[in-house]
């Protein structure tokens, strides 16, 4: 499985931990970068879940972080509620018996 990219979206050719030298090739953006960590979190102290001494003041550029992991981005649910037809049906099984 390959990293997707917490900037645009797409598909890398990073398939294992990326390093400070990896980055998207559509966007160009850093993938190690604090955006495209699990861990990031903008309403948390830092911006980060886990316990850092250092504060990274650029989220989207590659740093140090021993605490990394990729964020998993996956693709959209597919269920009855996607397209207009599905919610219509849904909506009408509300009032059947």
């Amino acid at each position: 499985m390959s990293l997707t990219c917490w900037n645009c979206g797409k598909a890398t050719d990073v398939t294992s931990k990326p390093t400070r030298l990896d980055h998207c090739d559509a966007c160009l953006a850093d993938l190690k970068c604090c955006r495209g960590c699990r861990f990031f979190d903008p309403h948390s102290a830092r911006q980060c879940r886990e316990r850092v001494d250092d504060t990274v003041k650029i989220k989207d550029k590659s740093n140090f972080c021993d605490f990394f992991q990729a964020r998993v981005i996956g693709a959209k649910r597919q269920d009855k509620m996607a397209d207009k037809s599905g919610r219509k049906n849904a909506f009408d099984d509300l009032f059947n018996d």
